[in-house]
């Protein structure tokens, strides 16, 4: 009975320590991921793709929130013309599944899109990021909403 109930306590403790390894694990993704979003917003606020552009899976989707859809090509394009006089996030949460993280948030920035006309948006965004084989986190699909209010 003594053995038993020590095999079970030699059990309980070894899970424990997984989960315990798992959520410290979790927690510096999570920080992780959430630093590479701010390395995004640094990228709109000073108008430099070249810090977008190794966050960016090669094939990327972006799901704009005019419902157009771009790969990476046409992004880091775009955020060379676009110029952002204002642009903050808020509510930013990183969830992680493994060796996959789903970002959210909302931003609003206002600015100059690439034709020159003014830009004033209120977005939610979902990002979605994969560990690659290399162990650098990318974005592989990013989807935003307009907010109506």
């Amino acid at each position: 009975m003594k053995k038993t109930l020590m095999w079970c306590f030699i059990g309980l403790l070894s899970l424990g320590s997984a989960a315990w390894s798992q959520a410290q694990t979790s927690g510096g993704t999570e920080k992780a991921v959430g630093a590479l979003e701010q390395q995004w917003l640094q990228a709109q606020k000073t108008n430099n793709p070249e810090l977008l552009a190794p966050l960016l899976a090669d094939k990327v989707v972006i799901t704009e929130a005019d419902g157009k859809v771009n790969g990476k090509a046409e992004t880091l394009a775009a955020y060379k013309k676009t110029k952002w006089d204002s642009a903050e996030y808020n509510d930013v949460k990183v969830t992680v599944f493994g060796d996959a993280a789903i970002a959210t948030g909302g931003f609003k920035g206002k600015g100059t899109d690439a034709s020159g006309k003014p830009l004033d948006q209120d977005v939610r965004w979902t990002d979605t990021w994969v560990k690659m084989p290399n162990g650098q986190w990318q974005c592989v699909a990013s989807h935003a909403s307009s907010v109506k209010m």
